[in-house]
């Protein structure tokens, strides 16, 4: 009888998931076809296994890979100065193959290549118009972070805009409440300060960075999500509305990398796909993307690129935040791993990028 019932389960489990996976891929937004003589501006979404990208007479002909069964194969192709071709190509874990001309292909047509793990995590960044480091630019990186007071200007200007980008998100996305009034008058505050250059040290600034996000993200407690109930399919209290930023695993410190709340699952692949562009964006203009000016004590990534990410972080919250309250969700839409971590369906993980790729966030 155990093994019926588990067997039973496992089936109900796999009918959810493929009835999830087949809506989400049923939302997924058309491509926009480009007004004549403009490149378009769409970001080409794959997931699942069976990935397939490779030239074939000269075009790039890809294989979108499969979530669930049964599941139609979407096939793409694009040709040589082909201005449907996407801006970029974002892979979602999954597994698949592609060929070395591929690269090539990619490089040549100014289309780059993200690999995104499940977690979040940039694993891969390819193709683009390459890196030629300007011997000027990187000198500049360096003579700024050396320089004390020009290392504060550099990342007060960033912070500030961080700042006032938060207080637009919170005013466009989420509900009016005494807690988001009293959340943008502290962000208002602290943009003023801000602006009136009385920070003299990245530690000061920090701890006003510290104060900001703790109004910005305290905004968002509470606020309900619209969740699709099923008694087969049980999850998380904390799950019915946005909570913390950070991860609830045991941890000394508050981390968000491992999210445990679906929604910052969803932020974190926001934030991959923004930090990966911002580095292929930095490569081209000619700087370093590992030497950060901000972030200069994180030496294992991008930190350059982490810095200028920082007040773009805001408009991939507002993209996101937007979407989930949009959407009602279904505890089929995702997975807890044996650590806790919330693993997004690949589907739902794609609409969530399309979503940020038509926002602000990337264009």
């Amino acid at each position: 009888m155990v093994r019926r019932d588990r067997s039973q389960m496992s089936s109900i489990k796999a009918v959810d998931w493929q009835q999830r996976s087949s809506f989400w891929l049923e939302k997924t937004p058309s491509p926009v076809t480009p007004k004549r003589r403009e490149r378009s501006t769409d970001t080409l979404i794959l997931c699942g296994h069976g990935i397939s990208l490779r030239v074939e007479n000269g075009s790039l002909a890809i294989k979108n890979g499969f979530t669930h069964y049964p599941q139609e194969q979407e096939t793409f192709r694009y040709f040589r100065g082909d201005l449907t071709r996407p801006v970029r190509i974002i892979v979602l874990d999954g597994s698949g193959h592609l060929t070395f001309d591929v690269l090539d292909w990619l490089a040549d047509q100014d289309v780059p290549l993200l690999r995104i793990s499940w977690t979040g995590d940039v694993v891969t960044v390819a193709g683009g118009s390459g890196y030629s480091a300007d011997r000027e630019k990187v000198a500049w990186q360096r003579a700024t972070r050396d320089d004390e007071c020009a290392r504060v200007a550099f990342a007060t200007a960033l912070i500030r805009e961080k700042v006032e980008n938060c207080q637009q998100a919170l005013q466009a996305v989420i509900p009016a409440s005494e807690a988001r009034d009293a959340a943008i008058d502290t962000l208002a505050r602290v943009s003023a300060t801000l602006t009136g250059n009385v920070v003299t040290t990245v530690a000061k600034l920090r701890g006003m960075e510290g104060v900001a996000a703790a109004a910005y993200f305290g905004a968002w407690q509470g606020v309900p999500l619209q969740w699709k109930t099923c008694k087969r399919r049980p999850f998380p209290d904390t799950w019915l509305t946005l909570g913390s930023r950070s991860s609830q695993r045991q941890s000394k410190l508050a981390k968000n990398r491992h999210a445990t709340h679906p929604i910052n699952a969803m932020l974190n692949y926001g934030y991959a796909v923004a930090i990966g562009q911002v580095k292929l964006t930095a490569l081209a203009d000619g700087y370093d993307p590992t030497f950060g000016i901000m972030h200069h004590e994180y030496r294992d990534g991008p930190a350059f690129a982490l810095d200028l990410v920082e007040p773009i972080r805001p408009l991939v919250d507002r993209a996101i935040i937007s979407f989930a309250l949009a959407n009602e969700l279904h505890p089929a839409d995702f997975a807890i791993k044996p650590n806790g971590c919330c693993r997004l369906n690949p589907q739902l993980a794609r609409s969530v990028l399309q979503a940020v790729g038509q926002s602000a966030a990337l264009n």
